[in-house]
């Protein structure tokens, strides 16, 4: 029993390793999209973003290598081709670093974008953008 336990539980480990986001990901959920965030606007922001399907809905996840500067006002959000959607704020970002959830309310399809942002509302530019793949 206790070579079973370990098997899952290291098993369990590297499917949380390779999405980057340990706090979030359960076994059921499905990944719908993933990316790195690049800097933008001379701000930095690095770090990975995956986007899963819940029993609970959608849900965007800054992964445990994510960063920001710290430039002000920053929100997360989705763009097309390099447009950031206003319409697609998720609200500010809670913390400069780290893994970090974001729920995409059910009325807000996502399908037509192809970029998550941080984008900077006080000043209107984008702060970060990763392309999703």
């Amino acid at each position: 029993m206790a070579s079973k336990t370990l098997r899952l539980m290291g098993g369990l480990a590297a499917a949380l390793c390779v999405t980057g986001a340990p706090i979030a990901l359960q076994a059921a959920d499905d990944l719908l999209h993933s990316g790195t965030f690049e800097g933008a606007s001379g701000h930095e922001t690095s770090g990975g973003v995956t986007i899963v399907s819940t029993d609970n809905g959608i849900q965007v996840i800054l992964g445990e290598d994510f960063y920001h500067d710290g430039a002000p006002d920053p929100h997360v959000g989705f763009g097309m081709n390099g447009d950031f959607d206003s319409a697609s704020d998720l609200g500010m970002l809670t913390a400069n670093t780290g893994g970090q959830v974001y729920e995409v309310p059910a009325t807000l399809d996502i399908s037509g974008y192809d970029e998550v942002y941080i984008w900077c509302v006080q000043y209107s530019v984008p702060l970060g953008v990763a392309a999703l793949r």
